[in-house]
């Protein structure tokens, strides 16, 4: 019985020691996963919403104990592979529509986190100061990259001067789906980048409202400002996978704040810009 009564206790001394290690390890995981990632990287294009984190959401991310590293990238176009290549942990540059259609294109699962000030882009001549002036032959400037262009192509619709076809897309549009409406115009398509130097050279262009307001310019004095749908306007950008993680909830966060907020109405330069639907309930 003595035999029985020690081998019993020395099983239970055992149990309760694999037990204590189990705990003992489940906590060191809880504690390993629970280490909040601190270290971020954004990637932006040149210009305005750059300035708008810099300015605005960084001060906030960095008094929560972030440390971010800003990456600005020469080319739109090379911002989202560095996030597929794991270089940048979130972008402010895109549109969901764009975003999108780039997950396609590189096999890639990005996700809208919140929504950026944007600007709509607006239809501008320095030739003309009438949309009356146009006529057969008019030159207007449009972005090369299909989906500012088929943002832009739908102003010149609304104003009835052209047509699109029904079965226009939105990433892979082309100018093959734009027929003279009430006017016969001559288009040049340019990087977006240019087209605000280049409306010396045309009657009308559209410019992304971005680079209005870095050229310390008002989009409302434009000829016509765009209706922007929400599949075009600007959003941080993540990985999938990200979304749930604390320093992303802390970056919406940061986006849909108060203080976020105070800082853009403070800068006249973000006048006619379109505003997160989250600063309502502020």
């Amino acid at each position: 019985m003595k035999k029985v009564l020690t081998l019993l206790a020395v099983l239970t001394v055992l149990f309760l020691a694999a037990c204590g290690n189990g705990n003992e390890n489940e906590n060191g995981n809880e504690e390993s996963g629970a280490e909040e990632k601190k270290d971020l990287v954004f990637g932006f294009g040149v210009g305005t919403y750059e300035e708008q984190f810099r300015k605005g959401i960084l001060p906030i991310l960095e008094e929560q104990g972030y440390n971010v590293e800003i990456e600005i990238f020469s080319q739109n176009m090379q911002v989202n592979p560095a996030m597929a290549e794991g270089a940048i942990d979130a972008s402010v540059f895109q549109s969901t529509a764009y975003m999108e259609g780039i997950n396609e294109e590189l096999g890639i699962e990005m996700v809208r986190l919140a929504f950026s000030p944007g600007a709509p882009q607006s239809l501008r001549s320095v030739k003309h100061d009438s949309l009356d002036a146009v006529q057969d032959g008019s030159t207007v400037a449009l972005p090369n990259d299909p989906v500012n262009q088929e943002r832009a192509v739908r102003i010149l619709e609304d104003l009835g001067w052209v047509s699109i076809a029904e079965d226009a897309g939105t990433t892979d549009f082309s100018m093959n789906s734009v027929s003279p409406a009430e006017y016969d115009l001559e288009f040049e398509i340019l990087d977006p980048a240019q087209i605000l130097v280049a409306l010396e050279d045309v009657d009308f262009g559209v410019v992304n409202g971005n680079y209005i307001a870095d050229a310390g310019m008002k989009i409302s004095d434009a000829l016509q400002v765009e209706n922007t749908p929400e599949e075009h306007r600007i959003i941080v950008s993540v990985l999938e996978e990200d979304v749930d993680t604390q320093w992303a909830k802390d970056v919406k966060a940061a986006y849909e704040s108060p203080e976020f907020e105070e800082f853009i109405n403070s800068q006249e330069k973000y006048d006619g810009f379109i505003l997160p639907e989250a600063w309502e309930n502020n």
